[in-house]
């Protein structure tokens, strides 16, 4: 069993915000279900107690179910609050008028609605919700906030920190076999003197030490390296800033076996003593020796 268990029950008025809620833990490292059906929250929290998979755990219940008011009560009730496991109820409110313009806006048709205007079916949906309103510890309205500031309130209400939720991703790749889709930042390193046309260098990889120290050794890598973490230095604390929950940032170099894997290396390591979580990949490392196998 987990040393620590902690469950969050995200419910509220319809169109609160519940799905950017939801996006805001796992961003937090929370093990996230959508539309969980209230009458299975008992046995599926036992599970969890019982293999200890998982020790952060969020549900999103909202109106999709139609027992949802009758269960949802029964359900909490049987949630156990103890030193080691914790359940916290996060409640999304919003005005009344807010809500239905938001409504307007998505041209959805609020689920308690089906043959009355919006504002019929908010009122409803206030007057169901008012005593699982009443049992949250966190209750957020959110009313005239951003996205952004719904997702800086849950941080600041569950104490994580924003260096633990940002990440930065280093990946190395070659230009012949195209530039990463998912990449934030591509810094193109062909410039360099390439190991390649070293005889002994060729087959190595910048893994190895001799293709990393030639690639080092060479004056206009060390300028490079210096003004490129000094960018990341600068722009890095932005990106967090911004709400980014991660930075991918490519480094390409002709087979992405070479130079650019040295260099992801290298300006990995400075990342992570300044203090940022980092994830290394090297996606055309073994292009070449693949292809050899194959013929």
């Amino acid at each position: 069993m987990n040393e620590h268990l902690e469950l969050v029950i995200i419910t509220g008025m319809s169109g609160a915000g519940k799905t950017v809620a939801m996006q805001s833990f796992e961003d937090m490292g929370y093990y996230c279900i959508d539309n969980m059906p209230p009458n299975l929250l008992p046995t599926f929290w036992k599970l969890v107690r019982e293999t200890g998979q998982f020790n952060k755990i969020a549900l999103v219940m909202d109106l999709r179910m139609q027992d949802f008011f009758e269960e949802i009560n029964k359900a909490i009730a049987t949630m156990d609050n103890t030193p080691l496991i914790r359940t916290r109820i996060v409640f999304l409110d919003a005005t009344n008028e807010e809500l239905v313009t938001r409504y307007k806006e998505s041209r959805r048709a609020h689920p308690l609605a089906k043959n009355e205007r919006t504002i019929e079916g908010i009122k409803k949906e206030r007057e169901l919700l008012k005593d699982i309103r009443m049992k949250a510890q966190v209750v957020i309205d959110t009313s005239s906030i951003t996205p952004r500031q719904l997702r800086e309130k849950l941080i600041e209400k569950f104490k994580v920190k924003e260096k633990e939720m940002f990440r930065v991703e280093m990946v190395s790749f070659g230009f012949k076999y195209g530039v990463p889709i998912d990449a934030d930042v591509v810094m193109d390193v062909r410039f360099l003197p390439n190991p390649h046309y070293i005889p002994e260098l060729k087959p190595q990889t910048g893994l190895d030490k001799d293709v990393y120290d030639y690639v080092m050794q060479q004056p206009e890598t060390e300028s490079f390296y210096k003004k490129f973490t000094d960018l990341l230095e600068y722009t890095l604390p932005g990106y967090k800033k911004e709400g980014k929950s991660n930075l991918t940032v490519a480094i390409g170099c002709t087979g992405g076996k070479h130079r650019s894997v040295a260099l992801v290396e290298r300006i990995a390591n400075k990342i992570k003593a300044d203090g940022y979580p980092v994830n290394v990949s090297h996606r055309d490392k073994d292009k070449v020796k693949e292809s050899i196998i194959r013929s």
